[in-house]
């Protein structure tokens, strides 16, 4: 069977698929859990459906104006417009089958679901600290642009406006699917504003994105957690807090230390700090299982020095680059404000899509 063929088969299978789906929900005797997991498959399956559903209208009038264009009794002029509508449908039946097989790829199982956002200042002291913040409100505007929910977790400032540390929470659709490609170190280059002599400075922060973990995806014991609780102190050392509501969690078996303090209440910060731990464990997992990475969280990110970076931001060229795909665009305000990042997610994961597409050939 060919190529084309063996696609055939698998669409048929798919639309009888859905066809039985239909049939089974629309009885109404599914409850519970089986309603939801077919009414999931129902879902996940409908874009695929109507995609299959348009390629098969488009090849049936492509036989038919291919039929008239070699029908002799046809006058010149007819079998002329014949030749040309055959010519289009099919170019729109191969972009079709590029958009079906891309549907067809096996999904990422955290791509639908949130993520968690943490950033850190790598190399360049100070600077590094600045544009650390300045990434962290480039996806806050960005998560805002795209109709997310943006939920601080904990953010630990240097005084004059940077960023140690942040992390965040992110709900929405595809969160962990669009932002995943984020994840490494980024560099910038740029005339600090505490340079007087105008040079120009290398720094860099680095970006993890981690899919939210349920309490089913990862089971943690008590007695395998550390859970320390101290003052929460704000920039330069100052008590924000009279009480010891900031917690740090160990969690023992792995050596992973979250701490949280953002919020006034105890329970609050813990309740928090365990989302995150529940994250790095379930990233941790999900990388030791693709054999891909090693479990280890410094393996996403790297060390944080400038020489590992995905993704460089120039400012006095105006520029953004990210190496990965050799794709630069003049428009760094655009990028930092969240309007033009669009275009660096959508390269990388079309180039994502078509790495896996020749993988299948």
């Amino acid at each position: 069977m060919s190529d084309e063929g063996r696609l055939d088969y698998m669409l048929d299978r798919v639309v009888a698929r859905h066809r039985e789906i239909s049939a089974i929900l629309a009885e109404g005797k599914m409850v519970g859990a089986d309603f939801a997991r077919l009414s999931k498959e129902f879902a996940d399956l409908d874009p695929l459906v109507g995609e299959v559903q348009g390629l098969r209208r488009a090849e049936e009038e492509r036989r038919e104006a291919a039929q008239m264009a070699a029908d002799p009794q046809s006058d010149a002029e007819m079998r002329a417009l014949a030749e040309a509508e055959r010519d289009a449908l099919g170019q729109q039946i191969e972009a079709a089958r590029r958009r079906i097989q891309i549907l067809l790829l096996p999904r990422d199982e955290a791509d639908a679901r949130n993520a968690i956002l943490e950033i850190r200042a790598g190399t360049g002291g100070e600077e590094a600290a600045l544009f650390a913040a300045d990434l962290y409100r480039m996806y806050q505007r960005y998560a805002a642009l795209r109709g997310w929910r943006w939920e601080p977790l904990d953010v630990s400032e240097t005084g004059i406006g940077g960023f140690r540390e942040a992390s965040a929470s992110i709900t929405g659709k595809d969160v962990f699917a669009r932002l995943k490609f984020e994840s490494g170190v980024h560099r910038v280059q740029r005339v600090p504003a505490t340079e007087a002599g105008g040079r120009i400075h290398t720094s860099a922060a680095t970006v993890a994105v981690l899919p939210e973990a349920e309490e089913v995806d990862i089971q943690i014991d008590e007695k395998d957690l550390r859970i320390d609780v101290f003052r929460s102190s704000g920039p330069g050392g100052q008590s924000v807090n009279t009480t010891d509501s900031a917690v740090r969690i160990t969690h023992i078996p792995t050596g992973v230390v979250v701490s949280q303090q953002d919020e006034k209440s105890q329970h609050k910060n813990k309740a928090k700090a365990m989302k995150v731990l529940r994250a790095r464990l379930y990233e941790a997992q999900r990388q030791s299982l693709a054999d891909a990475r090693a479990a280890d969280r410094k393996s996403q990110v790297g060390s944080g020095d400038r020489s590992e970076r995905i993704r460089t931001y120039n400012f006095p060229q105006g520029r953004v680059t990210d190496h990965r795909i050799n794709l630069t665009l003049y428009k760094i305000d655009k990028v930092l404000e969240g309007e033009a990042l669009d275009e660096l997610v959508e390269a990388l994961v079309a180039e994502d899509q078509a790495t896996r597409l020749a993988a299948l050939q």
